[in-house]
């Protein structure tokens, strides 16, 4: 029952409860115990609010910074991470297996706001071996939700080898 309420909050977490109660077959006292209990447990850590600010009239940048670190002794890479992820700027940091350690993804105002945060916070890390920044030029598709009209796509005239 847990992974049918968290699919479901995860493709939208504005569904009512009472539609969820109707949908899962379940009283809504008990829908509403077991929400609160995954809360409390920390399963359920936020229902965060996607937007698609390419509609609206905010300057926004994201980048993707791959990051190469020095493990700390006894800590592996929890320490440095934690010390990463507590920047303000920063949206998420996920350990990943490869070519680099760490990929950090930030906001900005600008490239320039971006460029200055790598150089100024992050790449002055003692821990911090090298960065490698990537800044995202559109988003198609986040969180499973489409971003871009498909409308506007589908007369395009498709190239075949």
């Amino acid at each position: 029952m847990r992974k049918k309420i968290l699919d479901m909050l995860y493709n939208n977490s504005r569904i009512s409860y009472d539609d969820m109660s109707v949908m899962l077959d379940i009283p809504k006292d008990k829908l509403v115990s077991e929400i609160a209990a995954m809360e409390n447990e920390g399963v359920i850590c936020g229902y965060p609010t996607m937007v698609n600010w390419e509609k609206t009239d905010c300057e926004k940048v994201s980048a993707v910074i791959e990051v190469k670190v020095a493990p700390q002794r006894g800590l592996g890479f929890d320490k440095i991470a934690e010390r990463i992820y507590r920047f303000d700027e920063v949206e998420s940091v996920s350990l990943m297996s490869g070519g680099y350690d760490l990929s950090v993804t930030i906001e900005g105002k600008s490239m320039k706001e971006v460029a200055i945060f790598v150089h100024e916070k992050l790449a002055p890390l003692e821990s911090v071996i090298s960065t490698a920044t990537h800044f995202v030029l559109k988003k198609y598709k986040e969180h499973g939700v489409t971003l871009v009209d498909e409308k506007k796509t589908e007369g395009r005239m498709k190239i075949t080898p």
